[in-house]
């Protein structure tokens, strides 16, 4: 037979939840260097794996 588990226990359970800041890798791009999440493409210049992808994003975005 199981018992309820109790509020305070699982409150302190849960308080062990952590959330990790996300990674980011340095832009493939010699002259820009941002920080970008792996395996994505550049939004400042552009560029995925060393070479240009698409058209930088416009500011407005």
């Amino acid at each position: 037979m199981q018992h309820r588990t109790s509020r305070s226990r699982t409150r302190h359970r849960r308080a062990q939840w952590k959330t990790s800041a996300p990674a980011l890798a340095p832009c493939t791009n010699p002259a820009c260097g941002k920080p970008t999440p792996p395996h994505r493409m550049c939004a400042h210049c552009g560029f995925y794996r060393g070479r240009e992808a698409l058209s930088p994003l416009d500011g407005d975005r």
